[in-house]
């Protein structure tokens, strides 16, 4: 992962990005309420995030932009917020938390979901869910690079059965093709893959863990 992508804004600063692009108005804060939640995590360096329950997955991806160009989320895919975090991941239960030691995960490119899994948790580390992967980018847009993007495993839809649907969330620049569309080439993409599949320009992208003030 490049250099740059190590150093993300302040906390701070990624909650003024936030107000700047409305994103506190999508959660019902107000804009003061949203700066003082973010100065209590008292983070020094980390990604900060609303909860999915307060701004979904749906709302937040029109706000990516890449070479001008507007996020967008598949058409076969809307079902986007039912995506939830997996047993393995806990995620804090207040409104805003911190995602610290974030890795986009790119060693891991042309592995699989069921390859990669295993090998993030015995890492000791933890796979970003897609809401966390869409307000890195938001943040740091540097971080969907085309050749070298992401999936977010930690987030799946589990099915009425109780077993997990085959997709797996991912973020990706679009080439313009199929059922994107041409007015879409160069988007930043909310998509999905298999979970069997392998994608040389798809790694997999996790963190050191989740806090709280």
């Amino acid at each position: 992962m490049p250099a740059e992508l190590h150093t993300l804004p302040s906390v701070t600063d990624q909650a003024e990005r936030l107000i700047e692009l409305g994103v506190h108005e999508l959660g019902g804060f107000r804009p003061a309420e949203l700066r003082s939640m973010a100065a209590e995590t008292g983070a020094r360096a980390g990604l900060l995030v609303v909860r999915p329950d307060r701004v979904p997955a749906s709302a937040l991806a029109p706000l990516l932009r890449h070479q001008g160009k507007q996020g967008f989320i598949v058409v076969d895919m809307p079902d986007i917020d039912q995506f939830s975090p997996i047993e393995t991941v806990n995620v804090p239960d207040e409104p805003i938390y911190v995602v610290e030691g974030l890795d986009r995960g790119d060693h891991m490119a042309n592995w699989s979901p069921h390859e990669a899994l295993p090998a993030i948790v015995e890492g000791g580390r933890t796979p970003l869910l897609l809401i966390e992967g869409i307000h890195w980018v938001l943040q740091q847009p540097a971080a969907l690079e085309r050749g070298h993007c992401f999936m977010t495993i930690g987030s799946r839809l589990r099915k009425a059965n109780d077993t997990l649907d085959a997709r797996t969330p991912a973020l990706w620049i679009s080439n313009g093709t199929g059922r994107d569309g041409r007015d879409n080439r160069d988007a930043p993409k909310v998509g999905w893959c298999w979970a069997g599949n392998r994608h040389t320009w798809l790694g997999f992208a996790s963190a050191t863990g989740r806090t709280v003030a």
